[in-house]
């Protein structure tokens, strides 16, 4: 049996992992979001974070039945840091959901994570790669920014400083903690400080039988599949690859809201598409070439 190119072929297959998983993350939390615009109306866009919240850290916790003892104070100050960050990121993202399209909620919220390449990047190309996804997520909002409602564009805007704060305690939590137990424990932190918020606004419509059942598919959808896989990820891809990976949510987001809420793409839109898609192979590409042995052909 000829071996001789298993070694590259096994190493190029091992760094591409983790741009895999995080992918496979964008596809279920933007899907995951479609599904709780369409349960805003029954339970309130703060049940919504409720719901979504309690019931991953229910799953996670029993699944995971992470130990709570011999773990340090650093240890739990970066699990409390990490759920506090979810709670508000998730609060922050459906109130935006809750008074602007999907999709525009999304292209702001995505400027965080590309703001956050820039300035962990030690690599000018990462720049440029940076620059051409900003210009999709400007061309996927059709230029209708300043015909949005301006509280919930400053809510996905503080949503997307959320979400950056979530990529670099995400990343030391799977540093920190072995498989998900640390995100566990998060996501425990995250559902406690979401519960007041959620009961004030819903009360008794968040245990409605199928209230319940749309939740807790936004819970597995939005948080326990993606923040798994993106944990993951992190343990083995540069922060700065991570975040010009995230400018691929916005078009995820406009395939969810066509598929799930009957948004129509224009010409426009597929262009945003094509730019951040194009930023994005962009940055794997950088990714694998640097991890490459010196000669090597990638």
């Amino acid at each position: 049996m000829d071996t001789a190119g298993s070694g590259p072929r096994t190493a190029t297959r091992h760094r591409l992992g983790p741009v895999a998983l995080v992918v496979a993350g964008g596809l279920s939390v933007q899907f995951g979001a479609a599904i709780a615009v369409l349960l805003m109306p029954r339970a309130g866009a703060l049940g919504v974070v409720t719901l979504r919240l309690v019931l991953a850290a229910l799953v996670l916790l029993v699944v995971c039945r992470p130990p709570l003892r011999g773990h340090s104070r650093a240890d739990w100050g970066t699990v409390v840091a990490f759920g506090a960050v979810m709670a508000a990121m998730n609060i922050l993202f459906y109130q935006a959901a809750d008074r602007i399209p999907l999709g525009a909620a999304v292209t702001f919220e995505v400027l965080g994570p590309l703001v956050l390449s820039v300035i962990v990047s030690r690599r000018l190309v990462n720049l440029v790669w940076a620059g051409l996804a900003l210009g999709g997520v400007v061309l996927l909002s059709g230029g209708g920014f300043d015909r949005l409602d301006p509280v919930g564009a400053l809510f996905a805007l503080s949503a997307g400083a959320m979400w950056a704060a979530y990529i670099v305690f995400s990343a030391r939590t799977g540093r920190r903690f072995p498989q998900a137990d640390g995100l566990a424990l998060a996501m425990g932190v995250g559902a406690v400080l979401s519960l007041p918020f959620g009961i004030a606004e819903s009360g008794t419509k968040l245990v409605v039988p199928s209230t319940l059942g749309l939740g807790l598919a936004v819970a597995l959808m939005s948080s326990v599949l993606p923040y798994t896989l993106e944990l993951l990820a992190l343990r083995r891809l540069p922060a700065s690859t991570f975040a010009v990976l995230m400018s691929l949510e916005p078009a995820i987001a406009a395939t969810a809201g066509f598929l799930v809420l009957h948004q129509a793409l224009s010409a426009l839109d597929a262009l945003a598409i094509a730019l951040v898609i194009a930023a994005s192979m962009g940055a794997v590409r950088t990714q694998v070439a640097r991890n490459a042995p010196e000669g090597q052909q990638i």
